[in-house]
């Protein structure tokens, strides 16, 4: 294991564990073995990780958040604080499923506020936001913003964050997008 992260003391890391550069895991944060922390992630209080998860560069993980074997969150994924993820569809205590984890795929930019719930075997599509308490039950189109138990889709997002008005442009970035058969698109000018 490297060493060009910064770890508090409280945190356990395994030894197998691959974290990139300029990381950062905080207070009794535990990343478990076979797991892997791109470059630039900060980790919050609290946080566990693995066994076997995937976390890409420039992620921010907040505080008491959970991810499970199975979870692959791709590039400059926000979760927020006590966002929930889970790995098995119909848990018991007293079966053991964990030859049954479902993936769960969170693309590139996608933020997730507190508090929400992502159930196991979705995929959240590229830049989508979900609503803080949102409780997502199925795959999420790209751009898309949702709130709400179950989620549903109550608009678009720029891949800024901003939420887009009829004309599809972001506010913040001038960039265009444009709607073809309910996915959208940034629009090449």
């Amino acid at each position: 294991m490297n060493k060009d992260f910064f770890s508090h003391k409280s945190a356990i890391i395994s030894e197998d564990t691959n974290i990139g550069k300029n990381t950062k895991i905080w207070h009794y944060s535990h990343i478990f073995g076979s797991s892997t922390l791109g470059e630039n992630c900060v980790i919050g209080q609290n946080v566990m990780i693995g066994p076997n998860v995937i976390v890409g560069n420039g992620c921010k993980i907040q505080n008491n958040v959970s991810l499970y074997k199975g979870i692959i969150l791709e590039d400059d994924v926000f979760c927020g604080p006590s966002c929930v993820f889970t790995n098995v569809k119909t848990p018991r205590a007293f079966i053991d499923r964990s030859n049954e984890f479902s993936r769960t795929i969170v693309r590139r930019g996608v933020s997730i506020g507190a508090n929400a719930t992502i159930v196991c075997g979705v995929e959240l599509g590229k830049f989508c936001m979900i609503g803080a308490g949102a409780l997502v039950t199925r795959n999420i189109k790209p751009y898309s913003l949702v709130i709400g138990s179950p989620a549903k889709h109550i608009g678009w997002v720029s891949e800024a964050g901003e939420r887009l008005d009829n004309n599809l442009i972001c506010n913040r970035t001038g960039k265009l997008y444009e709607e073809n058969k309910g996915i959208l698109y940034e629009k090449n000018l």
